[in-house]
């Protein structure tokens, strides 16, 4: 067993979490409703000359179909740099290791997952990447990826609030997102985190002499720069293939819980963001204790199926018997609270940064974290879970008016079929992105036990189920045991299959965000009525958190009960 103590570094992280999102969210707030803020002097300017380059202006408004154009433009223009990059990487700067150019496929799996900010790799960083693609093409996806994220927040937000049909300028929009927010707050965490000991050189690599004898290659570069904005951006990428787990680039537990408050910053704060542009600060809490109620869920439940040895695992290869509280797979620098907190928030955040190995952990707590990957919402991404969130809002709201017979509205607005078809759209693409795929792959024969690792059997199924559903969700962790994945990704079929997953788990939910607050933004503001439901209450909380949990269950009912029920019930 694990020692309970270390539980108060969990509380006091969750409470300084809970203090300062209110304050952060109303910041983040400030930024989109262009309120004048610190640093307009010198920002401003720099602002408006990148408006003049790009051709746009901040009093030049888009509807939702001009929104998402302008979002696909620099998407896939960030795409296709990133693709050609990682093709002709050996021919590029920065290249010491000899790192060769990729495979077309690989190529462009890892461009999809690094502009949809999934950053789920089929290789090893350390080998396969050159310093260049480390230090100049992946940052630039980094940055780029969580502020579309945001900027489709704000925007799906403003429809809440507008009745002209418009919902704000993407290019403003992403542009305040990286000078207001990624920028400078990730510049003040990389110099924090070199300060606990992380990395931040161009040096390639050095020559270490272990006690053992003879010599060891470390890999060195920016690590603290690209760790700091990974996690601030939900990317979760690491610079290193161990991820968070490397001593390097995660010294201490003190590195450890910062990185775990990094990550829960933004996507924590955003209910209060949303508060803060509507004008009704009240309306965030019922969010905010969604969230709060489902993550505390999975962070008890995982914390109390690792603290008991996994027999499943005693004879595999490589893994032995728990040892002094700390499950196969965990970092033992961390106690099991601190590191099952890390990974939690990392899953439920769809940061998707690993401190574990989650092939090795038990069913129950894979399943845990199955089920923040496949709400999207509790919190989810940067920007996009909290959209996320406001459809299954807007379903719940029109589900709970017709049970009442009350005509559905919310905030003011209506909520009529166009609403409630692209928010069904988007909840019902996310099974679809994932159970597609997942049947040819399995019924194809694409899945290729690797060596030494656990047999063809309800593991395997969930670990090509955690893949697809990673991806999917945009989240990016993957589900390994023994340092290895459990079956062979490294493949075309991988690739094509899972690239196309992201961007279509990616794009469809954005423009069906964006079709929502279009529509709403249409509407004029109706004043309450004796009908009007309270929606800043316990009763709408509770609501929400039931039809969110129930609406997720039903959805992937089946494949939990083939993967991961099927393992904690003995099935292999």
């Amino acid at each position: 067993m694990f020692d309970p103590s270390s539980l108060w570094d969990v509380i006091v992280l969750i409470a300084l979490v809970a203090s300062v999102a209110p304050w952060f969210g109303g910041y983040l707030g400030r930024i989109y409703m262009n309120r004048p803020m610190i640093g307009d002097v010198v920002l401003a300017p720099i602002e408006s000359a990148v408006y003049r380059i790009l051709g746009t202006s901040p009093r030049k408004t888009m509807r939702a179909g001009e929104y998402f154009v302008a979002l696909l433009i620099v998407n896939g223009m960030v795409f296709g740099f990133l693709y050609v990059w990682f093709v002709f990487q050996s021919a590029l700067p920065w290249d010491a290791t000899g790192a060769p150019g990729m495979s077309w496929t690989l190529a462009f799996h890892s461009a999809a997952s690094f502009t949809t900010n999934t950053d789920f790799t089929h290789f090893t960083n350390e080998s396969q990447l050159s310093l260049g693609s480390l230090v100049i093409a992946w940052p630039l996806a980094l940055f780029a990826s969580a502020a579309t994220g945001l900027s489709v927040m704000a925007a799906m937000i403003r429809g809440f609030v507008r009745r002209d049909g418009t919902l704000g300028n993407f290019y403003v929009d992403m542009v305040r997102t990286i000078t207001r927010l990624l920028l400078p707050l990730a510049t003040l965490l990389a110099i924090i985190l070199v300060l606990f000991g992380v990395p931040e050189t161009f040096t390639n690599t050095v020559l270490a002499h272990p006690l053992t004898g003879g010599t060891q290659t470390i890999y060195l570069g920016p690590v603290a720069s690209f760790t700091s904005i990974s996690l601030l951006g939900t990317n979760g990428g690491g610079f290193y293939s161990a991820n968070a787990a490397s001593p390097l680039a995660n010294p201490t537990a003190v590195s450890n819980l910062f990185q775990t408050f990094v990550m829960m910053l933004i996507p924590f704060s955003s209910p209060f963001a949303f508060g803060h542009v509507i004008r009704r600060r009240s309306e965030a809490w019922p969010y905010v204790g969604t969230i709060f109620i489902v993550f505390a869920v999975a962070l008890g439940l995982f914390i109390a199926y690792q603290a008991v040895s996994n027999p499943a695992l005693a004879g595999l290869p490589g893994l032995g018997p728990q040892i002094g509280g700390y499950p196969v797979g965990q970092e033992t620098r961390f106690s099991l609270p601190e590191g099952a907190l890390f990974q939690v928030v990392s899953v439920y955040s769809n940061v998707g940064a690993n401190n574990m190995q989650i092939g090795a952990l038990q069913p129950v707590s894979q399943l845990v974290l199955l089920f923040g990957m496949f709400t999207q919402s509790t919190p989810g991404g940067e920007g996009t879970g909290f959209g996320m969130l406001l459809l299954f809002a807007v379903l719940g709201i029109f589900v709970g008016g017709l049970m009442v017979g009350r005509t559905p509205e919310y905030l003011g607005k209506k909520i009529g079929t166009g609403q409630v078809r692209w928010s069904a759209l988007a909840l019902l693409s996310h099974p679809l992105a994932i159970l597609v795929p997942f049947v040819v792959a399995i019924l194809g024969g694409f899945v290729t036990v690797a060596s030494g690792s656990l047999p063809a059997t309800a593991h395997t199924f969930t670990s090509v189920l955690y893949e697809f559903t990673s991806e999917a969700a945009n989240n990016g962790s993957a589900l390994t045991a023994g340092g290895s994945s459990t079956f062979n990704d490294a493949t075309p079929f991988f690739n094509l299959a899972g690239a196309a997953v992201m961007l279509f788990g990616r794009f469809l939910p954005i423009y069906a965000m964006l079709k929502v607050g279009g529509m709403f933004s249409e509407q004029p503001l109706l004043p309450p009525g004796h009908g009007t439901l309270k929606t800043a209450s316990v009763t709408f909380t509770i609501y929400i958190t039931l039809f969110l949990i129930i609406v997720t269950v039903l959805l992937f009912l089946p494949v939990i009960a083939m993967g991961p029920l099927s393992q904690i019930l003995g099935g292999g």
